[in-house]
């Protein structure tokens, strides 16, 4: 990739901020690149997410290494159904496999349970249903994995963090009927501004991501609008969604100021006050 692909640096946040939901392993940057990056902008920590057992391993690995990185560590909701019913296709980055079935998944989770128990994890996810990617007969193992998700969030006292596409009704559902732990984050919230009143009434924290500043995105403008400021978070999902203008080109947490700055646009409040409400309220979310 061109450097010309990569968006340059935004002008430095006053007020240091956390990206509350990166994949660094999935970015061209060494590690060590991608932190003084953003800390060149005053985006000054991190939260790593995992999505199989080996991005969990990794994120685990990586924030024990680096005092402004914290893990969170999961099996993604598209990754429960091909663990048990096997990825012929290989459309995870682990290639074509065959399934494990149950047997398989309750192995893998138990390694989720056992690295949730790490104090540099911070939180359980990215958990929950994806609709989009996966078919009626993967449901039920990824329900069964998001319960199981929920489960070791609350015995470990972690962050729940959810994964919600095209499943909103089934995740608020699963969420009342199991018990959310006490701190649960929206991650790259997709809802409306009915279901931002929702979650808003449960305490759940909405993250931001990238697409808040699409230009077909006004539902999440307005999600974005009605959310307290007490429960928003500001996100990359690098290397996806990044933010207009640069939308197509790689993401990273350096680009955090350009979101947060539409954002601070959306609910017509000082970037600065925004800037400080986030960084104390991902704190609060991942308990660091």
């Amino acid at each position: 990739m061109s450097s010309k692909d990569t968006p340059p640096l935004p002008e430095p946040l006053r007020v240091p901020v956390a990206d509350s939901h990166t994949h660094l392993d999935m970015q061209d940057a060494t590690v060590e690149e991608g932190l003084a990056r953003a800390a060149a902008v005053n985006v000054t920590t991190v939260i790593q997410v995992g999505c199989d057992v080996a991005g969990s391993r990794w994120a685990a690995e990586t924030a024990a290494a680096h005092a402004n990185v914290h893990a969170a560590v999961a099996l993604h909701p598209n990754e429960a159904p091909r663990i048990v019913h096997g990825d012929p296709d290989g459309q995870s980055r682990q290639g074509a496999r065959e399934g494990g079935g149950q047997a398989a998944l309750h192995e893998a989770l138990a390694e989720i349970d056992a690295l949730a128990a790490l104090d540099h994890v911070r939180g359980v996810g990215e958990t929950g249903l994806d609709r989009f990617r996966t078919g009626p007969e993967g449901m039920a193992a990824q329900e069964e994995s998001f319960r199981a998700h929920i489960e070791i969030a609350k015995r470990h006292g972690k962050a729940l963090v959810i994964h919600d596409r095209e499943a909103h009704a089934d995740v608020l559902r699963i969420l009342a009927d199991a018990g959310a732990p006490e701190r649960t984050v929206f991650h790259c919230y997709s809802g409306d501004a009915d279901m931002a009143r929702i979650c808003a009434d449960a305490g759940y924290f909405m993250s931001f991501a990238g697409n808040v500043t699409f230009k077909n995105a006004q539902p999440l403008r307005d999600a974005l609008a009605v959310a307290p400021m007490e429960l928003v978070l500001v996100e990359t999902d690098a290397p996806f969604l990044t933010p207009a203008p640069y939308r197509g080109r790689p993401n990273a947490p350096y680009l955090i100021p350009v979101t947060l700055r539409a954002m601070a646009e959306v609910k017509g409040v000082d970037e600065d006050a925004l800037a400080s409400a986030i960084s104390d309220n991902t704190a609060r979310a991942f308990d660091y």
